[in-house]
């Protein structure tokens, strides 16, 4: 997805460069999670592509989607929910961009508003930005990597790093994880098994 960033004025910042951005996906809290699954699935149409625990916390994750170009568009997190819970986890809004140069104008924008609790998620079929809005919202925004793996699955990125050092980086840690392939064969084996629905 290409993108246009374009300029726009500011207050006092002056003009800021603004990418464009396109809904990614919605993040739920579930309280029954596998009914709430199963709603999805069976009364509305989605399917699993990935489900399992967090590392780290005691919660789960189940991931839906109808679209063979989008790992998921819904992300349900079920379990225990408590006062160190990272909000990455539930309750932000995620948004697609169309390359890294992106999300580094983003990631500039954001330490010029002057955020700079930013978290650098690779989550090896993403490169993520997550951050909360200047109200405490949660914000993700991401870039498709060329890569599928099972989820849920997360590393870091350095932003500061070349396209090709960050795609190089993803790749090695990858290659040994379940499911790894490319994202364009992931794609065509999901659009069958829809098809077969």
């Amino acid at each position: 997805m290409a993108t246009t960033a374009e300029p726009r004025a500011t207050g006092s910042a002056g003009a800021r460069v603004r990418p464009r951005l396109a809904m990614g996906h919605s993040t739920l809290a579930a309280r029954n999670l596998p009914a709430l699954r199963d709603f999805y699935c069976d009364v509305l149409g989605f399917e699993v592509t990935n489900e399992g625990p967090v590392p780290g916390q005691n919660q789960e994750l189940v991931f839906l989607s109808q679209d063979p170009s989008a790992h998921h568009q819904i992300a349900m997190v079920g379990g225990a929910m408590t006062a160190d819970s990272d909000f990455v986890m539930v309750d932000h809004l995620a948004f697609r961009t169309g390359s890294l140069d992106d999300q580094r104008i983003i990631h500039a924008n954001l330490l010029e508003a002057g955020i700079t609790d930013i978290l650098y998620i690779d989550h090896g079929n993403a490169w993520s930005l997550y951050f909360h809005d200047i109200e405490g919202n949660g914000v993700e925004t991401y870039v498709d990597t060329p890569f599928h793996v099972a989820q849920p699955y997360a590393s870091t990125w350095d932003i500061t790093d070349s396209n090709e050092e960050i795609e190089a980086k993803t790749r090695r840690e990858l290659a040994d994880k379940p499911e790894f392939q490319l994202m364009k064969d992931w794609s065509v084996n999901f659009s069958r098994r829809l098809d077969r629905r």
